[in-house]
């Protein structure tokens, strides 16, 4: 018996190193299947040997009990009455009265105090000790709540939390409302005549348009923007559109990678809000008119 579980005990140790030696043979084979194959029966194996191993050493332990049985002891064993079981269950604390420190009611005599009232006794049976740590500990917990809060000053307070808290939540609403302002397309975009959105429409057509369209947006090499012309539509949609994408067969470049969405609807806006300004010597009417 002893020679099969070496046997097997050397079989199970080698199993690991065949492994990574065949594992070896097989990178670069390329058939994946065939090392998962492989993987899966060795691990069969493995276990199939493991489990020999442990039945192996159940069967010996068999074989000893039967050759030599254990000599069975009887124990005398007492029969109770019922009212002696009653008795005993009654004079052992439930698991209950046990957590919290009471004792059964059968003994709860022993408990009395000398005193009555109103022909009623009471008895002298105090709190757990568990129950009044665990009040210490609350006072306790209250006094470094107090020390922390409102004497050293290492927590801070409920206003203070609210202020901390409205500071986040302004921090997060203005990233949001810029992230949201990006996220304008030629689809989305609306018009709008507030003078915040002009002006800062205004400052980028006179930084990247004014070569071409003039400094009135009067029109030079592209067309006057202020008329009731258009060659690729008036609309808001339509001109935020062509600054985003151009028009490259005609020399108008793609603004996209150079402005933000929301740059661009400004400076859409700020060109919608030209209309009827008749700037001084305008270029000829380039288009179809738009009411």
């Amino acid at each position: 018996m002893k020679r099969s579980i070496y046997t097997f005990s050397l079989l199970i140790l080698s199993i690991p190193a065949f492994a990574e030696e065949k594992a070896a043979e097989r990178i670069g084979s390329g058939n994946i299947y065939q090392d998962l194959l492989f993987i899966a029966l060795a691990s069969l194996v493995f276990i199939l040997l493991l489990v020999s191993l442990v039945l192996l050493k159940v069967f010996k332990g068999i074989s000893k009990e039967l050759l030599n049985p254990t000599p069975l002891v009887h124990e005398p064993v007492k029969v109770l009455e019922f009212e002696e079981w009653l008795e005993l269950k009654k004079s052992k604390p439930s698991l209950l009265n046990k957590i919290l420190g009471l004792k059964p009611i059968s003994e709860e005599h022993e408990l009395l105090l000398e005193h009555k009232f109103d022909d009623i006794s009471e008895l002298d049976n105090p709190t757990p000790a568990w129950f009044m740590w665990l009040f210490y500990g609350t006072i306790a917990i209250g006094a470094m709540y107090l020390f922390t809060y409102h004497g050293g000053g290492g927590g801070k307070l409920q206003e203070e939390e609210y202020a901390i808290e409205m500071e986040e939540a302004a921090a997060e609403k203005a990233a949001y409302l810029a992230n949201a302002a990006n996220l304008i397309d030629e689809n989305t975009v609306e018009e709008s005549k507030e003078a915040s959105v002009i002006s800062s429409g205004q400052a980028i057509f006179n930084s990247n348009c004014v070569a071409c369209h003039g400094d009135k947006a009067q029109g030079v090499v592209g067309p006057n923007l202020t008329d009731e012309y258009w060659l690729h539509g008036g609309k808001i949609n339509n001109v935020f559109k062509t600054i985003k994408y151009g028009i490259p067969d005609k020399g108008m470049i793609s603004w996209e990678k150079t402005l933000s969405p929301k740059q661009i609807s400004e400076v859409a806006n700020y060109i919608k809000s030209l209309k009827g300004t008749n700037p001084a010597n305008p270029k000829a009417p380039q288009g179809e008119k738009e009411g």
